[in-house]
């Protein structure tokens, strides 16, 4: 029997290496076994056949809003589902008018996180169905006790609140033992200058740009901490990818990182808030040479939401969501 055709549309591709690719490559993966699946930026494009899909599935309801409109035109009675990233649930569909066409026309919504579903108007809340991300597990390693080694993973753009990261990395003293590793791109010129000068004033503090995928998942094995400061977030890659390998998780306890790691999560702080985040990072440096209790009790709360994050979840989730629209 011939498996269904689905055309995945993400507005970015590989090129982008950010979390939306992330996201679309790997459920083109998972679902490869079940459906014929493409990738596309676009629908329609110029590999599209006039009957070559089955269903949609979109992510990102601004970014990929063209595309929605053109399927749900062509094919009113086709499954539609759509996947809404952070700037989606956290700005886009309170405030643009092509995402909220977005919202109109799916059949099903998807969101990352549990705390997902509360954004989004009570009357389409009953379309909406939670798919945590996934990655494979990777070993906890042994951490020297000698200094405390925290790693930040995000492109510096708004949104990920990299001014957090500077503003704590001068609140923390050099000899310390405290050390901040920063990972990403930056999308905006006037942070990555703002990360070059706090390298400069700061030498515990090291911007090391854009990494590949490989090695960015191996600093985060190896650090103590990873800090995820965002003031908007979907359902961070970077945080499961944490919580897969045994390293703990500060964030800040914005909704699309409790959903992630609970509301009962030890390692969050307030959006923006560096001092309170400098505290946090004190106090597990300080219990280092002494058994690490805080460490320990983070690393056991990430470790019990582990399972939700495996590829056996997710693809099962996914197949669920595809299973009800027939």
């Amino acid at each position: 029997m011939k498996k269904p055709s689905l055309c995945i549309v993400t507005p970015a591709l590989a090129d982008a290496n950010n979390g939306n690719w992330q996201t679309a490559r790997r459920w083109a993966r998972l679902l490869a076994g079940h459906y014929r699946v493409r990738l596309a930026k676009d629908w329609p494009d110029a590999t599209t056949t006039d009957d070559g899909t089955d269903i949609l599935l979109a992510l990102h309801a601004r970014r990929s809003a063209a595309s929605v409109g053109a399927w749900a035109q062509a094919h009113p009675h086709k499954p539609l589902v759509l996947a809404l990233t952070g700037t989606d649930l956290y700005r886009d569909i309170a405030t643009d008018a092509s995402a909220q066409q977005s919202l109109a026309l799916a059949h099903r919504l998807i969101v990352l996180q549990e705390q997902g579903p509360l954004e989004l108007p009570e009357a389409l809340r009953s379309q909406c169905r939670v798919v945590f991300q996934s990655s494979t597990a990777r070993q906890t390693l042994p951490k020297t006790p000698q200094h405390l080694r925290a790693v930040v993973v995000g492109h510096l753009r708004e949104e990920k609140s990299p001014q957090t990261v500077f503003e704590a990395a001068r609140l923390i003293q050099p000899n310390e033992g405290i050390f901040l590793d920063h990972i990403g791109h930056a999308l905006d010129p006037a942070l990555g200058e703002a990360a070059r000068q706090t390298q400069r004033d700061c030498p515990h503090y090291r911007w090391l740009g854009g990494q590949a995928h490989a090695a960015t998942r191996g600093r985060i094995q190896r650090a103590h901490l990873l800090v995820h400061p965002s003031r908007m977030e979907g359902g961070a890659h970077v945080i499961m990818e944490a919580v897969l390998c045994g390293t703990p998780v500060l964030a800040s306890a914005v909704s699309g990182n409790v959903g992630m790691l609970g509301s009962g999560y030890g390692g969050y702080f307030a959006p923006g808030d560096a001092t309170a985040l400098v505290a946090l990072l004190r106090r597990c440096r300080s219990e280092l040479a002494h058994g690490a209790s805080t460490l320990a009790a983070l690393q056991a709360q990430c470790a019990a939401r582990a399972p939700l994050f495996s590829p056996q979840a997710e693809q099962a989730a996914l197949l669920a969501v595809l299973a009800e629209l027939g």
